[in-house]
């Protein structure tokens, strides 16, 4: 085959390559501190969000990488698209990044977000999740909405995307209190029947 012939097509491959877990650094999953060495931010209420990724059967998933991002405590972002940008909290990263261990659980460190509005109309408070790794073609997103927040979910443009008996799939649960912090669960089913799969949303 000349070198310049075009390669011949192939079929669609699982998300790749992947990364070892010298690539995450120790405070990549705590979105509360702008620097593993900078103080966390004094705005808001901290928490812990935490879940497990499963697959269908119920088979944790290892080496997931899970991404998260979302407004400060007062519904906020530290973006040029946010018009109130500048009363955006300056010591809130408001992203980070786990993976999964055997069992399939991570964690992240984060503070309880702000509601805020944007073109769809006004948004509940919520983290936007992002997962990948191996067996996915392509990244899933889906969203973490609270239980603190009911009038604000009832209303809230994208989880009144779904038929109503799916929303409290995205209403991660209180699960109790660890380093003084409350506990929010929230987890992910990859894939399963229609009851367990949890709603991903496109890009």
């Amino acid at each position: 085959m000349p070198a310049d012939a075009p390669l011949p097509p192939t079929s669609q491959e699982t998300i790749g390559p992947f990364f070892p877990r010298t690539l995450f650094r120790e405070g990549d999953n705590d979105l509360t501190r702008v620097a593993s060495d900078a103080a966390p931010t004094g705005r808001g209420e901290a928490i812990l969000l935490r879940g497990q990724v499963t697959r269908e059967g119920g088979f944790p998933c290892l080496n997931m990488i899970l991404e998260a991002w979302q407004a400060d405590a007062g519904g906020r972002f530290d973006h040029p698209l946010d018009p109130e940008r500048h009363l955006a909290d300056p010591d809130f990263l408001g992203w980070g990044r786990a993976w999964t261990d055997e069992d399939g659980q991570f964690e992240f460190r984060t503070v309880l977000p702000g509601g805020y509005t944007d073109g769809t109309g006004r948004r509940a408070p919520h983290v936007n999740l992002t997962a990948m790794g191996a067996g996915l073609m392509r990244r899933v997103l889906t969203t973490a909405f609270f239980p603190d927040f009911p009038a604000e979910n009832l209303t809230d443009p994208v989880l009144a995307l779904l038929p109503e008996h799916l929303r409290g799939r995205l209403v991660a649960h209180p699960d109790g209190e660890a380093e003084g912090l409350r506990v929010f669960r929230f987890d992910i089913r990859l894939r399963g029947s229609v009851d367990e799969e949890t709603p991903f949303f496109e890009d």
